[in-house]
């Protein structure tokens, strides 16, 4: 489709005489000026007036044809209201307006460039054209595709398919293998705090649909967890698996298993947990040693999914909470 429309005609030619119009005084030629109320036009809305002005009162109706050119394309990123301006008999001016066209298209900054030409009998006061300039409010920070009203990592380049984010794979997000003493230690929300049902580990899967049936999670002395049949991780969910007890709560929506064998038993003073394939090949491991200092809470990566593993109370998105199984830093969804 071609960037230049033409409105009507041949701009600005006037087949008029000077006869046309009365002037206020005998040695001032019938001029016209042409403004823009604003050299800006945002496609979110905007609007703008384009007023053609005779220098003394017209003594009958006068058309003034106008041509549209440039790079932006009338229907699709601006919508006119009249092919021409019409200055009305007693009157010295008159209008049209250009109006924004919201779209979703990444087009930069785009020109429309209102021409007329003079003609027989009347001066153009302020030159031949105007140009205006349409504002493309849709931005794409890290350039992936994914404007950022949709992007959910606005700032790390990611795919079309995933919001915006980068498929990650699938990962461990937290660990808590040493609970807090007492209720404050109740991770799985069953109402009783236990060393061994309340400790955790959290699964993220950023990646296609993954299927963990049969897949096994051991700690350095024996499988402690099997993952049962039709264990479905869809793409970007949350597994969270406790030792034991009866997990009580939303968990942010995750899926929520407990040891297939009574418990986890994720030793405080150094342990490998190692979550393996049904051919016992290991797929992901954590290593307890590096950060067995019987902290009394979670550790877990931060940010969340990309960041390293930090003690969680200390966090400022935490806000002072010791877990978070299956949701953000923060308790809220992934």
């Amino acid at each position: 489709m071609s960037k230049s429309k033409t409105l009507k005609g041949i701009v600005g030619i006037f087949l008029l005489s000077l006869l046309q119009y009365s002037c206020t005084t005998d040695d001032i030629l019938p001029a016209l000026e042409l403004i823009a109320s604003d050299t800006n036009l945002s496609e979110n809305e905007g609007s703008i007036q384009i007023t053609a002005t005779l220098n003394s009162t017209s003594s009958e109706t006068v058309t003034v044809p106008l041509l549209i050119s440039g790079s932006a394309t009338e229907g699709v990123d601006f919508s006119v209201s009249a092919a021409e301006i019409t200055i009305s008999n007693g009157q010295t001016s008159g209008n049209i307006s250009l109006n924004g066209l919201q779209d979703q298209d990444i087009e930069g900054v785009e020109n429309l460039i209102i021409s007329l030409e003079s003609g027989a009998g009347f001066l153009v006061l302020s030159g031949s054209s105007l140009e205006i300039q349409i504002l493309d409010d849709d931005t794409d920070t890290d350039n992936d595709g994914v404007l950022d009203s949709d992007d959910e990592c606005v700032d790390v380049a990611g795919e079309i398919e995933n919001n915006g984010c980068p498929f990650l794979g699938f990962l461990i997000n937290e660990v808590n293998y040493d609970p807090a003493s007492d209720a404050p230690g109740d991770a799985n929300g069953d109402g009783t705090r236990s060393p061994l049902d309340d400790e955790f580990i959290e699964f993220f899967n950023s990646g296609s649909a993954l299927d963990l049936s049969g897949y096994t999670l051991s700690d350095a002395d024996q499988i402690r967890h099997t993952f049962p049949q039709g264990t479905i991780l869809p793409v970007n969910a949350v597994l969270v698996v406790f030792g034991g007890g009866t997990p009580t709560g939303a968990f942010g929506g995750a899926i929520v298993q407990t040891a297939s064998e009574g418990q986890l038993n994720m030793s405080n003073s150094g342990d490998v947990m190692t979550l393996a394939d049904p051919s016992g090949d290991p797929v992901l491991t954590f290593d307890v040693e590096p950060l067995s200092n019987n902290p009394n809470e979670s550790y877990t990566r931060n940010p969340d999914l990309t960041g390293e593993f930090e003690q969680h109370a200390g966090l400022d998105a935490a806000n002072g909470a010791l877990f978070s199984p299956g949701t953000k830093l923060d308790g809220s969804s992934f």
